[in-house]
């Protein structure tokens, strides 16, 4: 298989993502008897209801095996190559850090549900945004996502309350289910938040003496798509052209190099957008 800089870097990430949330989970959430969401939720369950004889790694691993099938059909065989290696990675990090992480780094059963929840989702996020998965829930949550715009974190959600609930089995303790409802509910915001973030977008207008050769930089340099509009300066009533771009916010410092380097006295307005959608950016889906 080949690899180009940017799909390594997609991995490199993607293991980075899935450090974090095995982290959340092993030094938090499984020693304090936690049960979240997803995957991981079952084989938390597995791990207590056969008296800690069966890690959590080894129950997410066999269980994501049977899910990946799904994903290849329905995802193709990209999303599928990066959510095997997502998951084999996933149980090894669980694997190991369980055994580490004999106790919960904090007391409090409550602070642990959130910081718990918050390194989880996070995780979850950053390895969803690289177009990977860390299996279970999240699975169908990229397949509804693929068709329809409904935040991924919402969809995993809705997926893992049964899934909470189901702890009152093992544990017959209500209070052990509003923790991890309270887990749940805050890994899927920081879900939300991770993968927002990362398709933040700004549209940019700039007004230039050089328009035409900061036009052509940003194409080639970017890739991406400028607008030329005409404008007039209304005090000095000269005819003026004003480029129109947009680009995601973690390619504004690159625009802002250019236009230094072209016209320094340029004027630049930059404003966020709340969704951009067509070639290069977010499919347009019903």
């Amino acid at each position: 298989m080949k690899f180009n800089t940017s799909e390594l870097k997609s991995y490199l990430i993607i293991a980075l993502g899935l450090a974090i949330y095995s982290f959340g989970w092993t030094a938090f959430l499984i020693p304090s008897e936690i049960i979240g969401g997803g995957v991981s939720g079952i084989g938390t369950l597995i791990f207590y209801g056969s008296k800690e004889t069966i890690p959590v790694g080894v129950s997410y691993f066999i269980i994501n095996c049977f899910l990946i099938i799904i994903a290849l059909k329905i995802l193709g065989p990209k999303f599928g190559a990066k959510t095997i290696y997502a998951i084999i990675l996933g149980s090894v990090f669980l694997s190991v850090q369980q055994k580490f992480f004999t106790a919960p780094l904090v007391d409090d059963k409550f602070m642990a549900a959130i910081i718990g929840g918050i390194l989880g989702g996070a995780g979850v996020g950053i390895t969803i945004s690289q177009g990977g998965s860390s299996g279970g829930t999240d699975i169908i949550a990229m397949i509804i996502n693929k068709y329809k715009n409904i935040s991924p974190g919402r969809v995993i959600l809705y997926f893992d309350v049964f899934i909470i609930a189901s702890s009152y089995i093992v544990f017959g303790d209500v209070p052990t289910i509003v923790y991890g409802y309270v887990s749940m509910g805050v890994a899927s915001y920081a879900i939300d938040m991770v993968i927002s973030g990362s398709k933040q977008s700004a549209q940019m207008f700039i007004i230039t003496k050089d328009h035409e050769k900061l036009a052509d930089e940003i194409g080639l340099n970017i890739n991406r798509g400028i607008s030329v509009i005409d404008a007039m300066g209304w005090y000095s009533k000269e005819n003026k052209k004003m480029l129109m771009v947009v680009v995601r916010k973690h390619e504004t410092p690159q625009v802002f190099k250019l236009v230094k380097q072209h016209d320094p006295n340029a004027f630049v307005s930059m404003g966020s957008v709340m969704g951009v959608y067509g070639f290069g950016f977010d499919e347009i889906r019903a």
